[in-house]
């Protein structure tokens, strides 16, 4: 069954991504090792009663308690055992009364915090780190500026190849981002200058854009780390870093942010970042404190400028009372 539900129906059926299956096949590996733990059950000699719902929601709690996962991870991994039963209803009507206690298993609601981002002093100190005397600077600093300018994800950024920097009067990026939608990003003449001068330089074998020392693909794990590098390289000129935590996808969030600051529009930044419904960026202008506070002053009182509330010493009391 579960050897049908990855070659046919994952790739045939569904023709999902190949990131999608690799995350499936941890959720499975994940599960399927922790059940053989539990039971002594092999793998291969498993069948679908075995994977009732107290199993699952007791794999779900090893996963937050044992594993230190999130609940976003917990949800993620519940969502991939949800699309298995539910080809298993089709092909197994005998195990539906599994399958339905499975798909009951209800989404844990998790605490939607603020999005992270880099002020523009702290970007520029991120990318005045790198030293590119050295091979390595110059491909840090190289893929810093493009990450910044293009607001791209991680994996399309380590699977960038050459053909897929457009130079001319405009230069821009052929992204194929998350559901395989394809966008165009435009460079600013200083990225394409520095890409330009890169690409020069450039004689690792193969056409990775940002390759390691043998020409291979960055991982995830390399990339984390190099910016992780570049930001305590910064930390002097910049102290206000060590107040935060930077991850690649804090870069992605820095873009949208700055976009947004320039008065870009909403639907634009949106296609910039490859985003399938608009309401996924609107996270940006929760975040965005300066936007709001302008949006007050709009309204406040002719000539009185909008200020902050603060509460009047009787009203701490009686909050303090209750």
């Amino acid at each position: 069954m579960l050897q049908f539900f990855f070659t046919e129906h994952l790739f045939s059926h569904k023709q999902v991504s190949p990131r999608t299956v690799l995350a499936y096949r941890d959720a499975f590996r994940l599960l399927l090792q922790f059940v053989q733990t539990k039971t002594g059950k092999a793998p291969s000699s498993l069948c679908v009663q075995d994977l009732d719902a107290p199993v699952i929601l007791a794999f779900l709690d090893s996963l937050e308690q044992q594993r230190n996962n999130t609940v976003l991870s917990r949800n993620a991994r519940l969502a991939a055992i949800r699309s298995f039963f539910r080809v298993v209803a089709l092909r197994d009507p005998a195990s539906v009364g599994v399958v339905t206690r499975v798909l009951a298993i209800p989404v844990k609601r998790t605490d939607k915090r603020l999005v992270g981002y880099l002020t523009r002093e702290e970007m520029d100190a991120v990318l005045a780190a790198p030293d590119q005397s050295q091979w390595l600077g110059r491909r840090d600093y190289a893929l810093l500026l493009t990450m910044y300018n293009s607001g791209a994800r991680l994996s399309e950024i380590a699977s960038l190849r050459r053909h897929q920097v457009v130079f001319g009067p405009t230069t821009y990026l052929q992204l194929k981002g998350k559901g395989r939608k394809e966008r165009d990003v435009p460079l600013w003449a200083k990225t394409s200058r520095v890409l330009q001068q890169w690409f020069r330089g450039l004689d690792t074998p193969g056409d990775i854009v940002f390759p390691t020392i043998r020409g291979t693909p960055l991982s995830a794990d390399a990339m984390h780390h190099l910016l992780s590098q570049a930001v305590k390289r910064a930390l002097p000129a910049c102290p206000t870093l060590a107040a935060k935590r930077v991850t690649p996808h804090v870069l992605r969030h820095t873009t949208a942010m700055h976009l947004m600051q320039s008065g870009i529009d909403m639907a634009v930044i949106a296609l910039w970042l490859g985003h399938e419904s608009i309401e996924t960026t609107h996270k940006y202008v929760e975040a965005d404190l300066a936007t709001k506070e302008r949006a007050l002053e709009r309204i406040a009182p002719k000539d009185q400028k909008a200020r902050r509330f603060k509460a009047d010493d009787k009203l701490m009391a009686f909050l303090s009372s209750i």
